[in-house]
């Protein structure tokens, strides 16, 4: 039930971990918008291309990160934050809508979406707690605010002449991710401080679960669509059932002991920190998987060009190195007997550009099967992250 005003607007430590219908909604939003990604970084996979749709994806995870992480600070029933999630949601429609133009004049829209969200969010933040005269958690929102009002001066800047400044824009997202690394070193008001990040409940993890695991359809929803918009061939048909699989194998790959990990780092504030990096690398992952699907069920057959190659192997090989350093950030503990099954689809490259795009996919879900099925690989920990020897 949505509670009237900016009454307890923090949130409680004893109050409901779990997701609101709200947040469930700004979910999906976003996963739309990674759709689009996925499609357009198939329609420009070069080097160039991709860098750019890197940014681009870069830039709308972390609206959905910080604006996660506001709900996990301040209570999601409250109308501000709510307003705020709101906000977010119609931010990514347009950051979304303009993906395939940003290239063409309509560079502004996305600036203005990105930076619109991060500043209505700050503003709304800062009015709501200085009404409360809550004094640490209005500082907080102002170092916020400040930083990203530092980095949306270049983002605009970087727009103005309707041609894209990259450079400009590199520098913005630069400064998005470095000074949140640093903990928003804001001039007067100093870092956020270390137990803050430690205030972090399970709503922060079941955040971020429920948001890989609605991005990892998207794996099959982007050659689904492509398969619609032609024919229905059994070798397109036999590329949907491989994208199936990859999607289930990387699901498995990202759920073994994912909630229990960022339970047991909570206590430490070290999730609130490490996740939104790392799993950035895993998102890149899924969104170049969910490229190269669209690429081979147009196609499934011919030789594979090299941008394919890069895509096919590349795709589950962020998503899985992505996995490794969460593990290793939170846990300090490195799976190695899976570690060994990573390079075993890049062994193929010398060979696979000859080979149909169908086959490439195929060996690479095999790769995935042995990297999930190795002996060992699927220890249980106790909730310390201590390895739980098996009883005698």
């Amino acid at each position: 039930m949505t509670t009237g005003g900016t009454a307890a607007l923090v949130r409680q430590p004893d109050g409901s971990t779990r997701a609101t219908l709200l947040e469930l909604l700004f979910d999906v939003v976003f996963v739309a918008s990674l759709a689009l990604t996925s499609t357009l970084l198939a329609e420009r996979h070069t080097w160039s291309g991709a860098a750019t749709v890197l940014l681009m994806l870069t830039a709308i995870w972390w609206t959905w990160s910080v604006t996660s992480t506001t709900t996990e600070f301040y209570d999601p029933q409250q109308r501000p934050i709510q307003v705020i999630l709101m906000v977010a949601m119609v931010g990514s429609v347009g950051m979304a809508a303009s993906l395939p133009k940003v290239s063409s004049g309509h560079a502004m829209v996305f600036a203005i979406a990105y930076v619109g969200t991060h500043v209505i969010r700050g503003i709304i933040l800062i009015t709501s707690l200085h009404q409360q005269h809550h004094r640490s958690a209005l500082i907080r929102a102002a170092r916020f605010l400040f930083w990203f009002l530092v980095s949306g001066v270049l983002w605009i800047t970087g727009a103005l002449s309707g041609t894209v400044n990259w450079t400009l824009w590199s520098i913005a997202i630069a400064i998005d991710l470095l000074s949140a690394a640093a903990r928003y070193p804001t001039p007067w008001l100093g870092r956020v401080p270390f137990d803050q990040y430690a205030r972090t409940t399970e709503h922060l993890g079941e955040r971020y679960q429920q948001f890989v695991i609605l991005a990892l359809g998207d794996i099959i929803l982007v050659p689904t669509l492509q398969v619609s918009r032609g024919e229905f061939g059994g070798l397109r048909v036999a590329t949907l059932f491989c994208a199936f699989a990859v999607m289930l194998l990387l699901w498995q790959v990202y759920v073994f002991r994912a909630g229990e990990l960022l339970a047991a780092g909570a206590r430490a504030g070290r999730p609130a920190r490490v996740a939104p990096y790392t799993h950035l690398v895993m998102l890149a992952g899924v969104v170049c998987t969910a490229a190269s699907f669209d690429l081979v069920v147009s196609r499934p057959t011919g030789t594979t060009p090299v941008g394919w190659l890069l895509l096919i192997v590349g795709g589950p090989a962020l998503f899985v190195i992505g996995r490794v350093l969460f593990t290793l950030l939170i846990s300090m503990l490195v799976p190695w007997r899976r570690m060994l099954c990573l390079p075993l689809p890049l062994l193929t490259l010398p060979w696979a550009g000859r080979w149909p795009p169908l086959l490439v996919t195929t060996v690479v879900a095999l790769g995935l099967t042995s990297h999930i099925l190795i002996p060992g690989a699927t220890r249980e920990t106790t909730p310390g992250l201590r390895v739980r020897r098996p009883d005698n």
